[in-house]
């Protein structure tokens, strides 16, 4: 869970980000609040589909992968008998989505 100071922290950067580089990306509507959260604004930030899914993945070896990332390095994944897959949690923030399939089953992973 994240703490309400970083999430102030986070907040914040982005916000200066978007004031600073947004016309590097075009115009950016206002974020529109759509509600509260213990009495403090929540905001649309994004709109819908601008974070690309992931649809093709490529993946590693286990041996691959560890030479590439940390020991303490946080994953998310999924076992099946028809095979295993897990993906960084880094790289899900720049994605949040993957769609795939782990034998003939398609699966969504979401972050």
């Amino acid at each position: 869970m994240i703490s309400r100071t970083n999430l102030i922290k986070s907040t914040i950067l982005f916000t200066l980000v978007l004031l600073f580089c947004g016309p590097a990306f075009g115009q950016r509507p206002e974020p529109e609040v759509y509600g509260e959260f213990q009495g403090d604004p929540m905001y649309t930030l994004l709109p819908p589909d601008a974070i690309p899914a992931i649809d093709e993945p490529e993946y590693l070896t286990g041996d691959e992968a560890s030479a590439q990332m940390d020991p303490g390095e946080t994953i998310m994944g999924i076992a099946t008998k028809a095979g295993a897959v897990c993906w960084s949690t880094w790289h899900l923030d720049e994605h949040e989505i993957v769609n795939d399939f782990i034998g003939d089953t398609p699966i969504a992973a979401s972050w």
